[in-house]
């Protein structure tokens, strides 16, 4: 592997592994292919472009672009994709399931015709713990029944069972990782993290779904860049992997160290109706990961207490998302009657 295809490198995880890899392996290139929707975002790698520049290139396009995507693998001479592309939010899921299955589905779907096409080398699949569904007791591993709940795990489960079937039908040489729930620097503000902290540090609301006692992995985003790191080159073929920290807590026990992170009262928590379908607990077992070697280095607190930190120092970022029309739309509309009742 020397020249990677990262689709949805523009993006929250996506970024963030686009920048670990090019720091580490200075004889990798990264061709980032990304749509640019409302979540990816070139100011994501304005510094990857300044640092990486002979080694770095940006594509806008469409996974479900069958003509770019190929022109594209062979005009960059791609031996390697690493798919990250993905309609990605629950919230999001519910208002519109049809954008979800196209991504999250077709588009996958045409990034595996190329790869089997072009014979590349590796095709990696970026998944979620979510496709388990909830998890009342003990921990998911990878060989368990996918039961999910929602449009988007749904979508996500297929993209998944798609890549794993290439590998069985045609021998494409895939891999597959399934992260828990990430944390960390450039996440759209609309994911609970940053949206807790960047409405605490204009002593907004922060408005939490149900009774708060929802069961959730929080992992560091560099943590889970590591892990699919060790997947490419160690990873068996036709293999998946689960990447969290083995380790949860309660969605209110995380709202209180956003608000202890910053000093802000716990009066700014607001219960909220519960979303529809609301899994209770996600719980990965990550021993097949860690035979390979990997340990995660942030516990949730850490990972969480480090993000809100980068919230608090980077609202140069943050600040025109949430003021523009889209994000106020869309918050409006996911909490506007919540938080009035």
């Amino acid at each position: 592997m020397r020249k990677l295809m990262v689709t949805g490198g523009a993006g929250f995880i996506g970024s963030n592994f686009v920048r670990y890899m090019l720091e580490k392996y200075p004889d990798y290139s990264i061709v980032v292919y990304d749509k640019l929707t409302y979540a990816g975002r070139l100011e994501n790698l304005q510094d990857v472009a300044a640092r990486f520049a002979g080694r770095y290139k940006f594509v806008r396009g469409d996974i479900c672009d069958m003509e770019l995507v190929d022109q594209t693998v062979q005009r960059e001479g791609v031996d390697t994709i690493i798919n990250f592309a993905a309609e990605t939010h629950v919230d999001r899921s519910l208002m519109d399931p049809g954008a979800f299955i196209q991504t999250d589905v077709y588009g996958t779907f045409v990034l595996l015709e190329a790869a089997k096409k072009f014979k590349l080398e590796r095709y990696h699949q970026i998944g979620t713990d979510e496709v388990y569904g909830q998890v009342l007791k003990s921990r998911s591993q990878e060989q368990d029944n996918l039961e999910p709940r929602s449009p988007y795990s749904a979508s996500k489960a297929g993209g998944d069972l798609m890549a794993l079937a290439y590998y069985e039908s045609w021998g494409l040489p895939v891999t597959v990782t399934r992260g828990s729930n990430n944390v960390g620097p450039y996440q759209y503000p609309e994911k609970v993290v940053p949206l807790f902290a960047t409405n605490a540090l204009d002593n907004e609301p922060l408005p939490v779904y149900g009774d708060g006692l929802q069961m959730r992995d929080y992992q560091y985003v560099i943590d889970h860049c590591e892990g699919i790191d060790l997947v490419l080159h160690q990873g068996e073929l036709g293999e998946v992997y689960n990447v969290g920290t083995g380790a949860e807590m309660t969605n209110l026990e995380m709202t209180q160290i956003v608000l202890e992170t910053l000093g802000k009262p716990e009066s700014l928590i607001q219960h909220v109706a519960d979303r529809a379908g609301h899994d209770r607990r996600y719980a990965l077992d990550v021993s097949k990961l860690r035979a390979l070697g990997w340990e995660s280095h942030h516990s949730c607190a850490e990972a969480i207490i480090k993000t809100v930190r980068w919230y608090a120092e980077n609202e140069w970022w943050w600040r025109p998302i949430k003021g523009g029309e889209l994000y106020q739309e869309y918050y409006q509309e996911q909490y506007g009657k919540r938080l009035a009742s």
